[in-house]
């Protein structure tokens, strides 16, 4: 009769897209005999191990399609490295208060200073919470943009980057934009304002977007949209880049750097 019973359960969790509890459902029940649970125990354990499995397959898939370039959270970055960085205000947003109210976070400083780790990891963690997430730089964006438009595909393509609720652009500033290109991502930044977050790294000062986007009123009207609602974060320390350099160049065990 036993047997019959867990036949029966397997094959209903399978109609159920139960897939953990129709794999698990005997081991599941002797761990309950084991603990002397009780019939609401097992219940929740059961419902509990089938949300955690398709939590974490939803995360999985949620972080493929994020195009993030490196999976590192928060707990990997190294914030004794930049003292002078609000470790606090970081973790702060991890909170993701800015994302659900559909506010933007702004990641300032020079090269190397760990901007776009810290923007990563904001993803991951809006990517744990069950927000979309896409990551790009703004070159790549712009590009695909650009290319878009020429085929008359502009409107579709521009969907790319305005679904997700979390759009992380990368790299604003390493190369001038045209005022053609600006414009594109005026278009952006006007339609994602107050409806989905960005979070924006770059090298630049908020005084230098003019030279970035091709044109003082245009910069201006793109950082006014950005800014209303927006946590900025100025990173002015040593490259983590120049410091992971100087650690491949010591040899030995005296820890000198070799020439």
């Amino acid at each position: 009769m036993s047997e019959l019973v867990s036949e029966r359960i397997r094959e209903h969790a399978e109609r159920l897209r139960l897939t953990h509890l129709a794999e698990t459902a005997e081991q599941l029940i002797a761990r309950a005999e084991e603990a002397e649970m009780g019939y609401r125990e097992l219940l929740d354990l059961a419902l509990e191990e089938e949300v955690g499995v398709r939590e974490g397959r939803r995360f999985r898939n949620a972080l493929k399609l994020s195009g993030l370039p490196h999976h590192k959270g928060l707990d990997e970055f190294d914030f004794a490295f930049q003292p002078q960085l609000d470790a606090r205000k970081v973790r702060d947003l991890a909170t993701l208060a800015f994302v659900t109210g559909k506010g933007n976070v702004c990641l300032l400083g020079p090269p190397g200073v760990g901007k776009t780790h810290i923007a990563v990891g904001l993803a991951i963690a809006a990517c744990q919470a069950g927000f979309s997430v896409y990551f790009t730089s703004l070159d790549d964006m712009v590009r695909n943009l650009r290319e878009a438009e020429s085929t008359g595909r502009f409107a579709k393509k521009l969907q790319t980057y305005l679904k997700p609720a979390v759009l992380v652009l990368d790299e604003v500033g390493y190369l001038p934009l045209s005022r053609a290109e600006g414009n594109m991502v005026f278009q952006l930044v006007s339609r994602r304002y107050e409806r989905g977050s960005i979070i924006l790294t770059s090298n630049k000062t908020f005084g230098e977007m003019g030279q970035v986007f091709g044109d003082e009123v245009l910069a201006s009207a793109i950082l006014d949209r950005l800014l209303h609602h927006a946590e900025v974060i100025s990173i002015n320390g040593p490259s983590y880049r120049l410091k992971d350099r100087m650690l491949e160049q010591r040899e030995g065990g005296d820890g000198r750097l070799q020439s």
